[in-house]
C-alpha cells in the first residue's frame, strides 16, 4: 500500500484557513476553547467564591486571584485583536502596540465591570428562589442551577461585547452552552432578577432585549424571523444593527417549548406565553397566549384481553 502524501494532504487541509493565521511571533493569533473555559472557570471563582472551585472562599477572592483572570483576560482579548486585524484581507503586520495598550485597556474595564455583573447576578439567584418552590436555599441554586454559570457568563461577556472585543464574548458563551445546554448571544440585553427554570434548550439571540423580572422556561427560543434576515437583494444582513429577535418587556413569563421570532415582535409587560405557542408578532400587556387544548381521545385497542 502506498504511503499518504502527508506533505500535500497537509497542506491542503490547512489552505482554507491560511489566511487567517498569523505567522512569526504571533502563530497564536486567536484565543482556543481551552483559553475560553479557563476565563470563564476564573470568573466563576470571582464572582461565586468557593462554589465553582475547591478552594477556600478567602483564596478566590483574594487579589492574586483577581490579578490571574485580568492577566489571562488581557492576553486573550489580545489574541483576539490580532486576529481581527488580521483575518479576512486585514493587516498583514498587526500594529503591535496598539493591541498592547488596547488590551490591558479592555482588561482593565471588564475587570471594573465585574461589580456590576455580580450586582445583577445576585439579583438572578434572588429570582430563582422566589420562583421555584424546589428551591431551599440560595446556596443550592447557585451549586447546582445551569441558569446561573449560563447567566453569570453571558453577563461578563455581554460586558465584553460592548466594550468591543471581539471574538472572544461569543467563545465564553459557547463554554457556558456547551456546559448548560443554555445558548444566549452575548449581544443580548438581560435586565436583573432573570430566570431561566431548567435551562435545556433555551436560545435567545443576539438582539434580544430583555426586561426586569422575566422567567423563562426550557426549550423556549427567542429567535430570528428568517424573512427579516436578508436585504431587499437577498444578503443575509449581519451583526447587532440588524433587529432581528423579538424583546420581552418586564415581568413576562415564557413556558416550555414556546417559540417567538422577529425584531418587531415585542411581548408587552406582565403577559404570560404557554407551552409549544409560537408567535411572529407582537402582543398587548397583560395578554395571556396559550395554544388550545386539543380533544383528548380515549379508546380500547382491539382484542385486548380481559
Amino acid at each position: 500500500m502506498t504511503e499518504p502524501d502527508f506533505a500535500a494532504i497537509s497542506a491542503h487541509l490547512a489552505k482554507p484557513y491560511a489566511h487567517m493565521t498569523v505567522q512569526g511571533p504571533h502563530r497564536a493569533s486567536f484565543p482556543d476553547r481551552g483559553n475560553a473555559a479557563v476565563i470563564c472557570d476564573l470568573l466563576l471563582n470571582q464572582l461565586f467564591p468557593g462554589f465553582f472551585a475547591d478552594r477556600e472562599a478567602a483564596a478566590c477572592v483574594a487579589p492574586a486571584g483577581l490579578r490571574g483572570l485580568h492577566t489571562e483576560l488581557e492576553k486573550q482579548i489580545r489574541r483576539s485583536l490580532r486576529f481581527t486585524m488580521h483575518a479576512d484581507g486585514g493587516q498583514a503586520k498587526p500594529d503591535e502596540t496598539a493591541i498592547d495598550r488596547d488590551g490591558r485597556r479592555l482588561a482593565d474595564a471588564a475587570v471594573t465591570g465585574l461589580t456590576n455583573v455580580l450586582d445583577l447576578l445576585t439579583a438572578d439567584v434572588e429570582a430563582a428562589f422566589e420562583n421555584d418552590p424546589a428551591a431551599f436555599d440560595r446556596g443550592i441554586i447557585i451549586l447546582s442551577y445551569p441558569c446561573i454559570e449560563a447567566l453569570a457568563i453571558q453577563r461578563f461577556a455581554h460586558l465584553l461585547y460592548t466594550l468591543g472585543v471581539p471574538l472572544l464574548p461569543r467563545m465564553l458563551t459557547e463554554v457556558a452552552h456547551s456546559r448548560t445546554g443554555i445558548d444566549i448571544h452575548p449581544g443580548a440585553k438581560i435586565g436583573p432578577s432573570f430566570f431561566i427554570d431548567h435551562g435545556t434548550g433555551v436560545v435567545i439571540g443576539e438582539t434580544c432585549t430583555i426586561g426586569a423580572h422575566c422567567v423563562l422556561y426550557q426549550g423556549v427560543t427567542l429567535g430570528a424571523w428568517n424573512p427579516t434576515a436578508k436585504d431587499s437583494d437577498g444578503v443575509l444582513q449581519r451583526g447587532a444593527a440588524n433587529k432581528r429577535h423579538p424583546d420581552l418587556e418586564d415581568h413576562v413569563t415564557v413556558y416550555p417549548g414556546a417559540t417567538i421570532l422577529g425584531g418587531s415582535t415585542v411581548i408587552g409587560h406582565h403577559s404570560v406565553i404557554g407551552g409549544k405557542v409560537v408567535l411572529s408578532h407582537s402582543v398587548e400587556p397583560y395578554s395571556v397566549v396559550v395554544v388550545e387544548e386539543p380533544k383528548l381521545s380515549i379508546r380500547k385497542r382491539k382484542n385486548a384481553r380481559s
